[in-house]
């Protein structure tokens, strides 16, 4: 078994700040990607916004909303590690540009179905379900495309920060339009929005420059390269950690996300345009954690983020639970993404400073197993805790979880720093090497975009 971090990308020295930051933007590819996904991504919050508001509208029920959830992450949960294998395997472009054109039908046959107001809870279900198999594919392959799309490959940190940040800032603004979009037409054109949104970024695709597929040749089956992706990564504990306390995280944390559109109507009584604000806080929150890490200097240090970050998201949790005021809801949910995103990006920024590129699809794949794949979990047992318990204790036992995965990270810092410092060096990570970041997934949870 290949040791982890025993191969890997140069990644270029800096002090961070401020003027690294639109680096990656200087190559054609990239920059192409950027505009592309930008719209496209907004689109993607604006259908998420959608769907959560008309699952509660039709059914009413906390239930209703876990199933929702449920339907749309399942499929990453069951066939992440076979997406890895799958994106290892063949061109990641061509692979993009199907997932695109299918996601948009999807979108389009939501946005057919609710304008029509034919649609019904199952429908939600069916069609959730169907582009959860999409995503499972479409999650892991952009993270790993970047690679292939940056100008040089030191650009390589500053093109996934940028990635992290795009998404967040359209976390800010797709809420806040699909909110609008709901009070004055209908959820149905959040979905017709999103649908066509993605001809942005199905067109960046094909305007790209890219060098012609070199042929991978023979490959071992792909029952032993899905082994050797299990083995490589959980057989390290730095990685089995992370993507231990990034699952049992995802899960907990998706009890705020899943009951936040009946908490915005029961507690808070307000409608659409409350739900925008709530999730556009969040978003606000999350957009300054990635530029945070965007603009740090090196991959040392971001560990005691990770634990810190896990203990201030169960703190959150626990606060907004039991708030009962918008100007008070709206900064607990700030604090929330903040946290949640430094939690998450650090993760995966230190998974990326020591993974192997080749094994890179199959270790993304299982991280979009354990952050967007323990999801569906979390959503389907949060809107059965709160239809027995209610929607603040279940809120607080989720965030007390946080805080109990936060304590027991911590107390493995020590290790981990003894097992990857040596990495870290091999590869010229010093305390003033920028390291790069790649997003929490990629910011799409179970929606198109």
């Amino acid at each position: 078994m290949t040791r982890p971090g025993e191969s890997g990308s140069p990644i270029a020295p800096g002090r961070g700040g401020l003027r690294f930051i639109y680096r990656a933007l200087r190559g054609r590819n990239y920059k192409l990607y950027f505009a592309g996904q930008s719209v496209s991504v907004i689109g993607t919050w604006m259908t998420r916004i959608g769907i959560n508001w008309l699952a509660w509208e039709l059914s009413k029920s906390f239930l209703v909303l876990g199933v929702v959830g449920f339907a749309g992450q399942i499929p990453t949960l069951l066939l992440g590690a076979f997406a890895g294998v799958l994106i290892d395997s063949v061109s990641r472009r061509k692979l993009l540009v199907w997932t695109q054109v299918l996601s948009s039908l999807v979108s389009l046959m939501l946005a057919g179905l609710a304008i029509g107001h034919v649609i019904r809870v199952w429908q939600l279900v069916g069609l959730a379900v169907v582009q959860g198999l999409v995503d499972v594919v479409a999650r892991a392959c952009r993270q790993t495309f970047i690679v292939e799309m940056v100008q040089s490959r030191e650009d390589l940190p500053n093109a996934i920060a940028l990635n992290s940040s795009m998404v967040h800032m359209a976390r800010l603004i797709g809420p806040s339009l699909g909110g609008l979009l709901i009070a004055t037409a209908g959820a149905g054109y959040c979905f017709l929005a999103d649908g066509v949104s993605y001809l942005a970024v199905i067109a960046s695709l094909l305007a790209m420059r890219l060098p012609t597929d070199v042929p991978r040749g023979r490959q071992p089956h792909w029952l032993h390269r899905l082994g050797d992706g299990f083995r490589y990564a959980l057989g390290f504990g730095p990685i089995r950690t992370l993507l231990i306390l990034i699952g049992l995280s995802s899960m907990m944390t998706t009890a705020l996300g899943t009951l936040v559109p009946a908490y915005a109507d029961k507690v808070l009584s307000g409608g659409p345009m409350v739900l925008g604000w709530l999730y556009s806080a969040s978003g606000v929150g999350a957009l300054c954690g990635a530029l945070y890490l965007a603009s740090r200097a090196t991959v040392h240090g971001l560990d005691r983020v990770i634990a810190a970050a896990a203990f201030v998201v169960g703190l959150a949790m626990i606060g907004f639970a039991w708030s009962q005021r918008l100007w008070l809801s709206l900064p607990l949910m700030a604090c929330f993404g903040l946290s949640n995103m430094l939690m998450m990006a650090s993760g995966n920024t230190v998974l990326q400073s020591i993974v192997d590129d080749d094994k890179r699809g199959r270790v993304m794949g299982l991280f979009t197993m354990a952050f967007f794949g323990m999801i569906p979990i979390g959503a389907l047992t949060s809107g059965a805790l709160a239809h027995r318990v209610g929607m603040s204790w279940t809120i607080t036992g989720c965030g007390v979880g946080c805080l109990i995965c936060s304590l027991w990270f911590a107390g493995r810092l020590a290790n981990i720093r003894m097992q990857v410092r040596p990495m870290y060096e091999a590869k010229g990570l010093s305390p003033m090497t920028a390291p790069g970041l790649m997003s929490a997934g990629d910011g799409t949870s179970s929606r198109p975009g």
